[in-house]
């Protein structure tokens, strides 16, 4: 396996009447070997162009792209020693199996021993070994999943690199090949780069995260650590579901706190005792940040010092274990979100909600950038 090292890599397209637009601006990643890696971001973020650059089916345009200790700017696809799993499985589908998973290796002249050993190993990973003789095209979605799969194990390969391979996917083989590509990565320790535009596969898939909007890097981290304080507006809405509450209102300075109020006609007043980071903005507008599952409804007596908010509760969405609320404060529109199931019946009525001070997001509007967390 290899380290991938991107080095200041732009991608320039020229759109509608000449002019030049960039899909992929000024990124640098260090992909560490044996590391898993996922590209996260909506579509058009420049993620698959980014995977196509590092794969050779796409030039860059600037920058400089290393797999192991050689410069591949200049090599194409099939001398970068990396096998790439896309989208559509790109099987052959009046192939056998195992037709289609020698195919590569057979196109780069292997011993015919020398593929059938690496064929029956890829299979074997992966349960393949008692469909090798079938026809692909009789193969069931998450079969061919596994039999793409399985010709990208056959190569060998320095890198692996993923484009969205599940997005066509139903939701429960889906999930089931997540653990499938999880499990393959701890069983090859193999350097993989994983491309999605789904946050909940990027949040379980990844060692590392990389969030990408328009072209550029957002932030890179832990999954659970963007999620815990995303840098921005950005990371922060595209990070979880449901996305994070955003909350526009003004801070004002008072005796031993910060005081967030909620804009308009907002219920909702929140006292800082410590958030230092925050005291330049004392006086101007800003935006708070409040996870679904930081939004309590409560009954019952209040407790001292913890303000309890009014609202309506407009629509209950049961999901199951747990439902989400949508609540209308009289400014915003909200989302809480309960594991304890509550009927739809309970929406139009009025309840109350409880924030915790301590789990509040503050951003600058201006710049979209994090306050403090």
């Amino acid at each position: 396996m290899a380290k991938v090292s991107v080095q200041h890599v732009s991608k320039i397209q020229t759109a509608e009447r000449g002019r030049e637009s960039a899909a992929v601006q000024d990124f640098n990643l260090e992909v560490n070997d044996r590391e898993l890696v996922v590209l996260a971001g909506p579509a058009g973020c420049g993620h698959s162009a980014m995977l196509r650059m590092i794969a050779g089916l796409e030039k860059i345009s600037k920058g400089d792209i290393s797999i192991g200790d050689k410069r591949v700017n200049d090599l194409p696809a099939r001398e970068r020693d990396i096998a790439m799993v896309f989208r559509n499985d790109a099987l052959y589908p009046r192939m056998s199996v195992f037709e289609n998973m020698a195919l590569g290796l057979k196109l780069r002249k292997f011993p015919t021993a020398e593929i059938k050993r690496r064929v029956t190993e890829a299979a074997a990973i992966l349960g393949l070994e008692q469909v090798l003789d079938r026809r692909v095209g009789s193969l069931s979605g998450g079969e061919r999943h596994r039999v793409a799969l399985g010709r990208a194990i056959a190569r060998q390969p320095k890198v692996f690199l993923f484009e969205e391979p599940l997005a066509d996917l139903d939701p429960g083989m889906r999930a089931r090949m997540r653990t499938e590509i999880l499990r393959l990565h701890h069983r090859l320790q193999a350097t993989m780069i994983y491309v999605t535009e789904d946050q909940g596969e990027a949040m379980t898939m990844g060692e590392r995260l990389v969030v990408m909007n328009e072209g550029v890097i957002q932030q890179t981290g832990a999954p659970l650590a963007l999620y815990r304080e995303p840098g921005n507006l950005f990371v922060a809405g595209f990070l979880g579901s449901p996305p994070m509450n955003f909350i526009r209102g003004k801070l004002r300075d008072a005796p031993e706190a910060l005081v967030f109020k909620e804009t308009g006609d907002g219920v909702i007043e929140i006292k800082f005792a410590d958030r230092p980071e925050a005291k330049p903005f004392a006086g101007r507008e800003i935006i708070a940040g409040i996870r679904a599952e930081d939004i309590k409804i409560v009954t019952g007596a209040a407790r001292p010092g913890v303000p309890r908010y009014r609202s309506l509760l407009d629509v209950v969405e049961v999901t199951g274990a747990e439902a989400h609320l949508h609540l209308e404060t009289g400014a915003h529109s909200l989302i809480g979100r309960m594991e304890t199931a509550i009927g739809n019946d309970e929406a139009g009525h009025r309840v109350q909600f409880e924030i915790d001070p301590a789990r509040v997001h503050l951003f600058d509007p201006e710049t979209t950038r994090l306050i403090t967390a």
